[in-house]
């Protein structure tokens, strides 16, 4: 009796038909179906294939052999789709050209690569739907993985279809957090209906009953556990209830079918398993060498256990892993040595390599040689887990013990750069059993420390990294200047928390740097500012910051702090613009979120806060297509100008737990500082004091200077004229230093407010003019509504009225809503009520947030292409957003935007 196709499963079948249904209607769809090995994922995703008549389907598989090997998976998916490589803006063109070998280069990180896989798919699902089957998601490479789940998250209107098939794991799951449809076992009539349908023989219905409940209903368990049993056998041998899992029961089940093939028929089913592509007339090439004829396959494929037409084929991935673990150690010898000898060294160097790695029964060094070459290839590529996994088997494949160690380290680092952090220590510890060679075991201190910081993000790491550094300072100059630069970042970061950190790090750090670049500089100034003061390190911090270019973008966590330290805030807008620039072009997602948020900054200085809210959103943005979390300090700025004091105290305190947690002192100076702004801001200023004073226990690098000021405001506006005459006096030492318009301008504040009195006016009027410039608007009219209420107090209510309606409009403007209330009291006590038109904002509770971040962009004249760069979504799912958002604010074009969202 044949086996009924999909029995049961109309839960599934319907759901399946719903992704169709809406792929055909125009939009997007992303499914995991997710369950334990052999319950039927494989075919719900073959009779989704099935059934997408007129779509375009494309598959591809994880495989467990290959899951090293960078963009294996991807490009299995994306092949037929290369020939609309060149309808792709250059950049992304480039980076899939590269990253699939058809050219050469360095590949950019994920973000380019992840738009240019979304655009590749939006370009082919334009002509006709698209659906992607992507079975044993499990197993994708990483980088694979990364970018098919960015994919999965960005899509909207694209007639495309994202179906992945994926085991339960206890893992990392990067899937997690997509739409799933759970597949567990069948019902249990159905599956006895589906066991009845593939028993030989009758079997006692309580024998039945027991294999059902023992395998859950799961299918390939009912399907394949009982062939080749007697009826005794499963009467009485089955297995007893094993507690083993599923998934290897199954597995053992083929194995046994399996070890009852002739020879030459395991020989081809294990080449098959080991040939991970799927390439039909390599395994055909390698047959001959291993002298195998055609007929053993005929019998493989008469078995069921194999498919070889076009492409080779196993019917599950179950039985390529028993297949796979059905040969022995030197079975597998030979088949490796096959395929590397019909394997084309000049089209696919890597792979042979790796089949000749494998081949090798004992020390090779050639082989070794060659995987090294396959390594940098990959990291070339961006495959970094691959190129950890060639160093790792060329390490294994040498004699020498002193190269063996430098092979671990460098696999050691690739792993780190790949994010595998608990990997990392095995392989340190495997190096030092060699020999490391002095630079090799600077290499390890310096590599443990790093992975200590990745994973704690605490003080920890600055011990090991001055140690790594001191090693490295006679060994590589220039590696022990940029790891004694980390650790001086570390105690940065540590700050109030990190005890006396900083100033060893500097001692330690002192005369590191090996010449006159920008990091030299950076390393040489910071020493300076923490041993001898910062009038001797702004000379040096200054030609630091000056002389950054593009190949110093990784130093954009630490450079913001220096341009603030010398009140260059000309410097922080254009620095962080090009920081951002650089990030996106070369998708640097590492620097990305920390260059965003500080170009975030530099808005609300400038009075930008809708400008500052876009970018920060777009921090938002790149944490989804990561997975992960950003720490959006930047963002404590923006709610504290913005003055909605509830929302303002949680963001807040979520930092300052967050800042706890990490012991990131710098963090939590940062909360208390914008809560001083935010109280001075709704004219608590006693609060604001006290959130000052405990800003202003520890000098953070770039933090104190603005933490005074908002001291000095605080301070004289609560009656607290020493608190503020004492903080003047330690701005200035300051602000003379600097010497810029904005170190002036906020001294002439200082001084307007703790000052001599009858020098108040002046100071007022110096303070207004030398904050007009557009990079600190803000702290202008902040200027202009302390100088009007001077004015008030002193009875000029005429004058006074001009500085405070410049300053309430600016800030209404700005959306700055205390510092504009602020301005608007005190407007109407001068004699003039505020009237400013309200405008007709409709109801935008309806809108998602992803909505009303397209909607800002949109209202502030980005175009669609604009707004899906900024926020990884391809031009389509903008307009079809845009379309809905339309519909829900009841307007008819983008003109009617501003006013239907109001200042949101």
């Amino acid at each position: 009796m044949g086996t009924p196709d999909l029995l049961g499963r109309r839960r599934e079948r319907h759901d399946l038909d719903e992704v169709l249904r809406d792929v055909r209607a125009g939009h997007s769809r992303v499914l995991i179906l997710r369950g334990e090995a052999g319950a039927g994922k494989t075919a719900l995703l073959d009779h989704l294939a099935g059934r997408a008549d007129g779509h375009r389907v494309l598959r591809a598989a994880g495989v467990e052999s290959e899951s090293e090997i960078a963009y294996s998976a991807l490009q299995q998916l994306c092949a037929p789709l290369l020939d609309g490589l060149g309808r792709l803006p250059a950049p992304q063109r480039d980076g899939l050209s590269i990253a699939f070998g058809l050219s050469a280069g360095v590949v950019p990180e994920l973000m380019v690569l992840g738009m240019a896989t979304l655009g590749l798919f939006a370009e082919a699902a334009a002509a006709r739907p698209v659906v992607c089957v992507i079975d044993n998601a499990q197993w994708l490479d990483r980088l694979s993985k990364l970018i098919l789940a960015f994919v999965a998250r960005r899509l909207g209107a694209e007639s495309l279809a994202l179906v992945f098939a994926a085991r339960d794991t206890d893992g990392e799951d990067l899937l997690e957090g997509l739409p799933e449809l759970r597949v567990d076992g069948l019902p249990e009539a159905d599956a006895r209906e589906l066991l009845d349908a593939v028993l030989t023989s009758p079997v006692d219905a309580r024998v039945r009953d027991r294999i059902v409940a023992e395998t859950s209903g799961n299918p390939l368990a009912l399907l394949e556990l009982t062939k080749g049993l007697s009826p005794a056998e499963l009467a009485f041998g089955f297995g007893g209830f094993s507690t083993r899992p599923l998934a290897g029961r199954i597995e053992e089940g083929f194995r046994r079918r399996i070890a009852a093939l002739p020879a030459d028929t395991r020989k081809v089913l294990l080449a098959a398993a080991v040939e991970p592509i799927g390439d039909a007339p390599l395994l055909r090439r390698a047959m001959e060498k291993l002298g195998v004829g055609d007929e053993a396959a005929v019998v493989a494929q008469s078995e069921g256990l194999i498919e070889i037409g076009a492409c080779v084929r196993f019917p599950h991935p179950v039985v390529r892993s028993a297949a796979w673990r059905s040969g022995s150690a030197a079975e597998l010898r030979e088949v490796h040595a096959a395929l590397a000898e019909v394997t084309d060294h000049a089209q696919d160097p890597d792979r042979r390599a790796w089949h000749r790695a494998h081949a090798a029964a004992g020390p090779d060094e050639e082989v070794a040689r060659e995987l090294e070459l396959s390594a940098g290839r990959a990291l070339d590529r961006g495959g970094r887990s691959a190129a950890a996994a060639f160093l790792e088997r060329a390490a294994a494949l040498t004699r020498d013990p002193g190269r063996r160690s430098s092979l671990l380290v460098s696999a050691a680092r690739a792993r780190f750069l790949a994010g595998s952090f608990a990997l990392v220590p095995d392989l340190l510890a495997a190096a030092e059993v060699g020999r490391p060679g002095d630079l090799d075991r600077a290499r390890i201190e310096r590599l443990r420390a790093q992975v200590a910081f990745a994973t704690t993000h605490g003080r920890e790491a600055g011990r090991p990294l001055l140690a790594a550094a001191t090693r490295l300072r006679e060994l590589d100059p220039a590696a022990a200047r940029d790891t004694f630069l980390s650790a001086v970042g570390v105690a940065v970061y540590a700050g109030r928390f990190g005890g006396d950190d900083l100033r060893r790090a500097a001692e330690a750090a002192r005369g590191a740097w090996t010449g006159r670049e920008a990091p030299d500089l950076l390393l040489a100034g910071l020493v300076s500012w923490v041993l001898d003061g910062r009038a001797q390190a702004a000379p040096l911090l200054c030609q630091a910051i000056d002389m950054l270019g593009p190949d110093d973008l990784g130093l954009t966590w630490l450079t913001p702090f220096v341009a603030l330290e010398l009140f260059r805030m000309d410097l922080l807008g254009r620095m962080s613009e090009r920081a951002v620039r650089l990030a996106r072009d070369t998708g640097t997602l590492s620097v990305l979120p920390t260059a965003l948020a500080v170009r975030a900054g530099s808005f609300v200085y400038a009075g930008r806060l809708a400008d500052a809210a876009i970018v920060l959103d777009e921090v938002d943005a790149v944490a989804q297509l990561t997975g992960g979390s950003v720490q959006q300090a930047g963002g404590l700025l923006l709610v504290a100008y913005r003055g909605r004091e509830k929302p303002a105290l949680e963001a807040i305190s979520a930092k300052l737990t967050d800042a706890e947690a990490t012991g990131n002192g710098r963090l939590h100076t940062l909360a208390h500082h914008h809560k001083a702004v935010l109280y001075n801001g709704l004219g608590n200023h006693r609060a604001a004091l006290d959130a000052a004073l405990e800003a202003g226990r520890h000098e953070d690098l770039g933090l104190h200077s603005w933490t005074l000021g908002e001291l000095i405001e605080a301070a004289a506006r609560s009656g607290e004229h020493q608190i503020a005459a004492d903080a003047r006096e330690r701005l200035g030492d300051r602000t003379k230093i600097a010497g810029t318009s904005w170190a002036l301008g906020a001294q002439a504040i200082a001084d307007a407010l703790a000052g001599p009195a009858e020098q108040a006016e002046d100071s007022y009027r110096e303070a207004i003019e030398r904050l007009s410039a557009p990079e600190t608007a803000i702290e202008g009219y902040r200027a202009r509504l302390l100088f009007g209420e001077w004015l008030r107090r002193a009875s000029r209510r005429a004058e006074a009225r001009t500085h405070l309606r410049a300053a309430h409009e600016a800030f209404t403007t700005m959306g700055a809503e205390a510092f504009a209330d602020r301005a608007g009291r005190e407007l109407a006590a001068a004699g003039e009520p505020t009237r400013i038109p309200r405008q007709v904002v409709r109801d935008r509770t309806t809108l998602t947030s992803q909505e009303s971040v397209i909607a800002r962009r949109a209202a502030a004249g980005q175009t669609n292409v604009e707004i899906g760069e900024a926020l990884f979504l391809s031009p389509r799912t903008v307009e079809w957003h845009m379309r809905k958002i339309f519909a829900k604010l009841g307007i008819l074009s983008r003109r009617d935007l501003p006013g239907a969202i109001g200042g949101s």
